[in-house]
């Protein structure tokens, strides 16, 4: 694993001076536009990560930074102390387009996933008459929703959970695609308020649930008067071929519209950090003035660059380019693990997809491959171990597309097992 010394100084100084709470792949960005990021040596990639589906419509798109430099000269933050012209203008177009009552804007998307819970618990005594400090969460087994104390108590990976207890209760969890687990437990606990969910797993390697597995909870969320919560901070923004994974929010009578939708990540464009949880007046409403907030939430900077982000993905048809070449990618990707055995499975939907190597999740095979990946010109990066998501910038196109099966099969050979 070789890198210059100019890269070499950048990741030595990273190791010296930061946390060490992540182990990036060597290589040290310093440009990007549209799929492709360059390194501090000037050398170019496809960039297949996206910053965790952070910058859907490309690497720093001249609309979004447009918007941003206007607005940065004008009015960045003033807190919610005041009122600002950017705020209810955002309000209105997210919560009009996507047919939801209210927006509640944070920053990151574990900031999100938090306003989510406490709205769904406050929801669970004012409306749903739970008990005093009774109200229970459900989510799913092999979750990723964030990494602060009271999310990672719904987590099951022992990474996340290792050395960080005691954990939060009121939380419990069932399988993932699990209609009958969580059937039995609605009926058997009435102390329940809501059901948190991504409607495809990313972290646990592009897990895909059956096809009316998101109708078949909210009908049961429903029947037991629970609120049905979609994160859909990764999966969201056109990633999977449509706007969301959850509902078509074009489709008024959709069977399987949450009850609350988290959004983030490409909310912004990648542009900077900007999260929302929509929901209607029966559950937004419950939270009364000084018992949520963020100084930087709903910043007019923020509240700017997401409307120009979000038009981006409508104008451009993002979500379109992503099922058209996502079944360009899958299908080549398929092909491509005919001819290596060290593939066991390709899955995903539009361009959110994962290969699997057929290696246990503590050998470093995957990782080695993303190693040379990155060397052929391509980056990507191992979940869980052995699994390798593929998730480029939703402005791709078809010859960038071929150009990466290239990089892939051409890397996928060098591990050969034959």
């Amino acid at each position: 694993m070789t890198t210059s010394t100019k890269s070499n100084m950048y990741i030595a100084k990273e190791e010296k001076y930061g946390a060490h709470n992540y182990h990036p792949l060597p290589v040290v960005l310093e440009r990007g536009q549209g799929v492709h990021v360059w390194d501090v040596e000037g050398k170019k990639y496809l960039d297949f990560l996206s910053a965790y589906s952070a910058v859907n419509q490309g690497h720093c798109h001249p609309r979004i930074i447009e918007t941003l430099k206007k607005q940065a000269e004008k009015l960045t933050l003033t807190s919610r102390a005041f009122y600002s012209d950017k705020l209810g203008d955002f309000e209105e177009y997210i919560c009009t387009l996507f047919g939801y009552d209210k927006a509640l804007l944070m920053n990151s998307g574990a900031e999100a996933v938090e306003t989510a819970m406490k709205l769904c618990r406050k929801w669970g005594y004012l409306k749903k008459g739970i008990a005093e400090n009774q109200a229970k969460i459900v989510f799913a087994k092999d979750n990723f929703h964030g990494r602060t104390i009271s999310i990672v108590s719904a987590s099951s990976d022992e990474t996340a959970r290792a050395d960080f207890g005691p954990f939060i209760e009121g939380v419990l969890k069932v399988p993932y695609n699990d209609i009958a687990a969580f059937e039995q437990l609605l009926q058997t606990d009435k102390d329940i308020a809501g059901f948190i969910v991504e409607p495809i797993q990313g972290e646990a390697g592009i897990i895909l649930p059956d096809e009316d597995y998101l109708k078949n909870i909210k009908a049961l969320c429903h029947k037991h008067q629970v609120l049905f919560i979609a994160d859909e901070i990764q999966t969201g923004m056109g990633r999977t071929g449509s706007m969301f994974a959850s509902y078509d929010f074009q489709d008024e009578k959709s069977e399987s519209k949450p009850d609350m939708l988290i959004l983030g990540k490409a909310l912004s464009g990648g542009v900077m950090p900007v999260s929302v949880v929509l929901a209607n007046d029966d559950v937004m409403l419950t939270i009364k003035p000084g018992e949520h907030g963020s100084t930087f939430g709903g910043n007019p900077l923020a509240c700017a660059v997401a409307r120009e982000a979000v038009q981006v993905i409508i104008d451009e048809n993002l979500a379109q380019n992503a099922k058209q070449m996502g079944d360009i990618f899958m299908s080549g990707l398929r092909d491509i693990a005919t001819r290596y055995s060290l593939i066991k499975t390709v899955r995903g939907k539009g361009l959110l997809t994962a290969i699997v190597i057929d290696c246990d999740e503590e050998d470093t095979l995957a990782w080695d491959i993303c190693v040379k990946f990155k060397e052929n010109g391509l980056l990507a990066k191992p979940t869980h171990g052995n699994k390798i998501r593929l998730a480029p910038p939703l402005v791709i196109t078809a010859d960038q597309v071929k150009e990466s099966l290239e990089i892939i099969e051409k890397t996928m050979k060098l591990f050969d097992r034959h």
